[in-house]
């Protein structure tokens, strides 16, 4: 019998960073969870033990503490192709990286009317993700970011649909055109390049994403991920492809009959599973090839 290693990869996963920034009476925060991932000849690690080529995980780890006060930690796309490039660039064995990174949003608390210096509430759910991978040297280098967010969580209580649909022998949900319609969407959103200004095209993306959803006259949850998909594709030109992953968190009507009480779409069990669970990618035609850019670490972001 005979083996190959076909892949692989290693690195950091889930390194917690905080970054105040200081420098003036009212202060600003970062808060990420930076994954990072290293590709190259690393076969000697998995065959032989021999970690004369490996960086250690430790060292990666280090690396992001490290940048954070050296080059700053504005949009987390930048802080990840600076960490990736460095990596690619100034670490001879490694000829790719991968640099995953969620960022966790807070607003600033109000006292008395105005906001504080240096106070913060957590925001979300959502979170905010990026991944980035850089590779290769020269006219070979390729870069490729991801942006994207996760636990999106959206709800409208009407403007959603379910009818027409096919129907066999063990079906039994009802038809409906008047329903309460709510997911938490993970979306993926892939640049053609990397000359972007990042915050104001998350800012587009997610409003696009919003809109759409509240506004769409949905006849079906993949209906109206193609309309979110697309509409984010049509405000930022810079896009490739967006992928979207939507849960069905279905909101059933409670019969109130028994209690002599009539139910107009107005009381809800929302159930937490089963669950339907809706996927789509949408890619721009003409959009160049994404390589390696979807070749997960973590999958974090």
């Amino acid at each position: 019998m005979s083996y190959t290693l076909q892949d692989h990869q290693y690195g950091k996963a889930e390194t917690r960073l905080v970054r105040i920034y200081r420098d003036a009476p009212r202060h600003e925060i970062r808060d990420v969870n930076v994954t990072t991932a290293l590709r190259g000849s690393f076969e000697d690690a998995y065959l032989t033990g021999d970690q004369s080529k490996v960086l250690p995980t430790d060292s990666q780890k280090n690396t992001a503490y490290a940048f954070a006060k050296e080059h700053g930690l504005g949009s987390i796309e930048d802080f990840g192709l600076t960490l990736a490039r460095h990596f690619v660039d100034d670490v001879e064995p490694v000829s790719g990286a991968r640099i995953e990174i969620e960022e966790f949003s807070w607003r600033r608390a109000v006292v008395d009317g105005a906001e504080h210096d240096h106070t913060w509430l957590r925001t979300g759910p959502e979170i905010r993700t990026a991944a980035i991978t850089v590779e290769g040297e020269g006219d070979a280098r390729r870069e490729h970011v991801i942006g994207g967010v996760k636990d999106l969580v959206l709800l409208k209580s009407t403007g959603s649909e379910f009818a027409g649909f096919l129907k066999d022998g063990y079906t039994t949900l009802p038809e409906t055109h008047d329903r309460v319609m709510a997911t938490s969407v993970v979306a993926k959103w892939r640049f053609a390049t990397v000359d972007v200004d990042w915050e104001d095209t998350y800012t587009r993306i997610t409003a696009a994403l919003v809109k759409e959803f509240a506004t769409l006259q949905s006849l079906a949850l993949q209906q109206t991920l193609w309309h979110m998909g697309t509409a984010a594709l049509d405000a930022v030109p810079e896009l490739a492809e967006i992928r979207l992953v939507a849960p069905n968190k279905h909101h059933f009507v409670v019969d109130l009959s028994p209690f002599g009480s009539e139910n107009p779409n107005e009381v809800f069990f929302a159930a937490d599973r089963p669950y339907g669970l809706i996927e789509a990618t949408i890619v721009r035609d003409g959009a160049p090839d994404a390589g390696s850019a979807w070749r997960a670490s973590a999958g974090l972001a």
